[in-house]
């Protein structure tokens, strides 16, 4: 196992990535943190995914650890850029197999990497506690969406896949998909899990897993190792078996 630190720039923005894979042509995994986080949340959980024969990258969206200062005016269209510049590095890597692509997000990281779906190839998706958030005020910055939106009624709704963007990427998805929610979420309610598993009809496969007595934040070593078995319970069976040394 490697671990290559990475920069990716986005315009005039240098953000921060970790890759972390095996020595062959292998899946790869794309991890999201959400907001508020940093890669590091992601370090130790995707060196376990790694393990399973895949290459990893984790990254700091922009506004977040070392672009930290830039996080009053970061918006939802900057950080999907980041998202897809990560994306297209793991891609390039020469161990890399494009075909078989994973992208795994938490709350902010999950909306993202869903709404990714629309521009590249996933073969599989993995949702933790998946946000949402009104498609109208895409280039306001991101730290303003909560005084401008009322995220909490909104994401109590019944929402069809056509009244979102992130929904109508989700129902677009046809690939494996893994939605996680939390018991006692107060930041994602269930009637926004809803929404997510409704849109995600079509997919060729739909994994729902309910993490009991767990918050949103995973704010105890216990929730952090229950999600961690629940992501990589489904990655083993979903991603195809490591070919044996030569």
């Amino acid at each position: 196992m490697r671990d290559e630190p990475l920069e990716i720039t986005i315009g005039d923005t240098t953000i921060a990535a970790t890759l972390i894979s095996p020595r062959a042509r292998v899946p790869a995994v794309l991890c999201v943190h959400g907001w508020g986080g940093s890669q590091d949340q992601y370090r130790a959980r995707a060196r376990a995914i790694a393990a399973l024969g895949c290459t990893c990258m984790t990254f700091d969206l922009r506004g977040h650890a070392a672009t930290g200062s830039a996080r009053d005016r970061v918006t939802r269209a900057d950080n999907l850029a980041d998202t897809l510049a990560a994306y297209d590095v793991l891609a390039s890597q020469p161990q890399v197999d494009p075909r078989a692509i994973a992208v795994i997000g938490s709350s902010y990281g999950a909306y993202l990497g869903t709404i990714l779906t629309e521009q590249r190839p996933v073969r599989w998706l993995g949702l933790r506690a998946p946000a949402l958030y009104e498609d109208s005020g895409w280039e306001l910055p991101k730290a303003e969406l909560a005084k401008r939106q009322d995220l909490r009624a909104y994401r109590h709704r019944t929402l069809t896949a056509d009244a979102n963007r992130a929904l109508r990427a989700c129902h677009a998805f046809t690939g494996d998909i893994l939605i996680v929610e939390s018991e006692h979420d107060d930041i994602v309610p269930h009637a926004a899990i809803a929404n997510y598993l409704d849109a995600a009809r079509p997919a060729r496969s739909i994994t729902y897993r309910m993490l009991s007595g767990v918050d949103h934040g995973l704010s105890t070593p216990d929730a952090q190792q229950a999600y961690t078995d629940v992501l990589l319970a489904w990655l083993r069976e979903m991603l195809p078996a490591p070919a044996p040394p030569a």
